[in-house]
């Protein structure tokens, strides 16, 4: 049994508008902007949360969960770019901007979009940009918060 590396191997879009977030059209992922190359290694962080609702009674001696809402804890870190193009997301991602996450992990970056691929959309809108602390021998980043507006389809399929 061989390990899936993650190296290489994840795609992350920004879409303005998807019409159904359960089947995202090739069409509507291929007119999306495609910030994957823009961020950093560690720098996709989706964590999911979800809360517990005590199920306990006066007669309980043993405390007893069960699950409550989910959350997510969105944050991109973003590489500065040089030029236009190359700046996209810190020109985008302003605060009060609202659109599409889109991530799809396990395939080869360079794949194309394809109907069938399992992909996630998270309904986002943007916080405000917060630009990283200068450092030696690294490139400028900055870290853009995300908060998801309505309940994301984590395994969406391409239509």
């Amino acid at each position: 049994m061989a390990d899936l590396i993650s190296d290489g191997k994840t795609r992350v879009a920004w879409l303005s508008t998807v019409a159904n977030i359960n089947a995202p059209t090739v069409t509507e992922l291929t007119a999306g902007a495609d910030y994957t190359k823009r961020i950093t290694p560690d720098g996709l962080k989706l964590d999911p949360s979800t809360a517990d609702v005590d199920t306990g009674s006066l007669a309980s001696t043993f405390d007893t969960k069960t699950v409550g809402r989910v959350g997510f804890d969105v944050e991109l870190t973003f590489k500065r770019g040089d030029t236009v193009g190359d700046d996209a997301p810190y020109t985008t991602l302003k605060y009060g901007v609202s659109g599409f996450l889109v991530v799809r992990r396990g395939l080869a970056y360079n794949t194309a979009w394809a109907s069938g691929q399992k992909v996630e959309v998270y309904p986002i809108t943007c916080g405000e940009p917060q630009n990283s602390s200068p450092a030696a021998n690294e490139v400028m980043k900055f870290v853009s918060p995300m908060k998801v507006t309505d309940a994301p389809a984590t395994a969406a399929t391409v239509a």
